[in-house]
């Protein structure tokens, strides 16, 4: 890839988290029962990202935010900052992991059915390279790989508008009915 179609892919990412940020409330907090009644998780996300409930107080700590959903998948976009380093000058692992866990878990969150929720069982991270805050953002990108009865499995990879690998992941959840 030229490095144009990487500034052509830099500025949709920046056009697509602007039109995100306009959208959505400004304002973290915390989803209401009302919001989430009556809802598939699919429903619940997309209201969460056209602003009809408030986005989580971690994504506004850790600079990133919900860009898109469709059935089993999330995506994630986030500005690697300073403040988000290790005491070795790069990006925290922990970042990394917070970006992709919520990929991972809102994908699998978009395939519940009403009355049904679901708890990771447990959640693997890979770093492949390090990150400053000269990458301007980066994409954790999660989809779901099985659906089952009881549990799902899902995949994300955090990206850069150059094509270039950060992380994978990968996590098992468990599927639950929730009590009335």
């Amino acid at each position: 890839m030229s490095s144009t179609s990487h500034d052509d892919i830099l500025a949709q990412w920046q056009a697509e988290e602007a039109a995100a940020r306009t959208r959505q409330q400004q304002e973290p907090g915390l989803a209401s029962r009302a919001m989430l009644a009556g809802k598939t998780g699919l429903q619940q996300m997309q209201a969460m990202l056209d602003g009809e409930g408030p986005p989580p107080p971690i994504s506004r700590t850790l600079d990133f935010l919900l860009i898109s959903v469709a059935d089993g998948e999330a995506i994630f976009q986030g500005r690697p900052q300073f403040k988000h380093y290790n005491p070795l000058g790069s990006v925290h692992g922990g970042w990394f992991a917070t970006l992709l866990d919520s990929a991972l878990g809102c994908s699998v969150h978009t395939t519940m059915p009403i009355g049904r929720g679901y708890t990771t069982l447990e959640f693997k991270v890979n770093l492949v390279r390090a990150l400053s805050d000269k990458v301007p953002l980066v994409r954790a990108i999660g989809k779901v790989v099985h659906r089952g009865r009881q549990v799902t499995t899902s995949e994300a990879t955090l990206v850069g508008h150059d094509g270039k690998l950060y992380a994978h992941a990968s996590t098992t959840c468990l599927l639950f009915d929730i009590p009335g």
